[in-house]
């Protein structure tokens, strides 16, 4: 697990509330302090950028924390979080991937399709996501900034 996350916010659209349960319920067994920021009703819908929004609001104060946004293909809750200056999102569907975008591009926020991904690999990309460094040279640092 990694200390240095303060917590790990996980939000999702009507698609991904099984998906994001499982993940709330597996990221605390292994010891994160995670928030759930909803939906919880699979029956109502939602729009994606209002819940990538309140990702937004409770990540813009606390710069340590993570964010897990889930929706039915993971392209949507990309594009609305990536729309915030102190977001950087991807979407993954292999922890290789998780890790290679923390590495490279520091992304703070990992977007999962539900309706494309097992559960037990989603799980493997956002513990991949929540425990890969930051290559913090000054190279990414600078392209960092030049986004944000």
């Amino acid at each position: 697990m990694n200390k240095t996350i303060s917590k790990v916010y996980v939000a999702s659209d009507h698609r991904g509330v099984g998906l994001k349960l499982y993940l709330i319920e597996m990221l605390t067994a292994v010891g994160y302090i995670v928030v759930n920021l909803g939906t919880d009703d699979p029956n109502t819908m939602v729009d994606f950028p209002d819940i990538a929004k309140k990702l937004a609001d409770a990540m813009e104060p606390d710069p340590k924390s993570r964010g897990i946004l889930v929706c039915g293909t993971g392209a949507g809750m990309e594009i609305a979080a990536n729309r915030y200056r102190h977001l950087r999102a991807s979407r993954c569907d292999r922890p290789e991937q998780a890790r290679e975008d923390r590495f490279h591009d520091d992304t703070n926020v990992l977007s999962l399709a539900a309706d494309d991904i097992d559960i037990e690999v989603a799980f493997l990309c956002a513990q991949t996501f929540l425990e890969s460094p930051f290559d913090a040279i000054e190279r990414r640092i600078r392209r960092i900034k030049k986004i944000s």
